[in-house]
């Protein structure tokens, strides 16, 4: 089987740590999806606006070349139960495949990247390689009082965040947003929870770095790429 990406996304988001664990988690998360050279032809995207969102297939390639293991701990039940991974959503598969569903914003053409589609809500970091594009039917694709008991009640109250001016003031009004809205479902894996750890992640050209106690997540700092220590 011969499969090649078809694009990449672009986003603010440089590494894992930090994502929203699942699609849609941050809707105000805004991503470019480049198509490669082959792939930029008008015609190929013919009625795509009339499509709310998108399903994209895509591959795990920017998280590292890892061994597909039969059974993983997933960090939302803890990072101490194991299932199998046909069972979970883990990057630890057989063939590295993701699936995720985004909001498309606008279909764009444009003088370098040819055509450029703008969504929202994608949990994949900067780079990942896409697969494929398909639309979203929500006749056949949506199944509200589907059972995924063993995760629990599929909702999370936000956490309260505190974000210093100084930090605020490093980012633009989007990017601000996605910022309080990743941090407000804690980014922690789910076996951590210790209120005096500072931990970090990169987002928009800074080490974003933050500690959680109770219900809050306080910003301590935003650290340039270039001036990390």
């Amino acid at each position: 089987m011969d499969m090649k990406p078809i694009a990449h996304i672009q986003n603010d988001f440089p590494t894992k740590f930090g994502l929203p664990r699942q699609s849609g988690m941050s809707e105000h998360l805004i991503s470019r999806i480049v198509m490669e050279p082959a792939y930029r032809t008008p015609e190929a995207f013919r009625g795509i606006e009339d499509f709310d969102h998108l399903w994209l297939i895509w591959a795990f390639e920017p998280m590292g070349k890892r061994e597909w293991s039969p059974t993983v701990r997933p960090p939302k039940l803890g990072g101490n139960t194991r299932m199998g991974v046909f069972a979970t959503r883990s990057p630890n598969r057989p063939n590295p495949i993701g699936l995720t569903c985004v909001r498309l914003l606008s279909v764009d053409q444009t003088e370098t990247d040819g055509t450029v589609l703008t969504v929202a809500g994608a949990d994949l970091m900067n780079g990942t390689a896409i697969l494929d594009i398909k639309p979203y039917l929500p006749f056949a694709d949506s199944v509200p009082d589907a059972r995924s008991s063993i995760y629990g009640p599929q909702t999370q109250t936000p956490l309260t965040v505190e974000i210093p001016s100084p930090v605020a003031d490093l980012f633009s009004a989007e990017q601000l947003t996605t910022l309080r809205e990743v941090l407000s479902y804690d980014p922690r894996p789910g076996y951590q929870s210790d209120p005096d750890r500072v931990y970090g992640f990169s987002y928009a050209g800074y080490d974003v770095r933050f500690r959680v106690t109770n219900d809050a997540v306080a910003v301590t700092e935003a650290i340039p790429f270039d001036n990390r220590k």
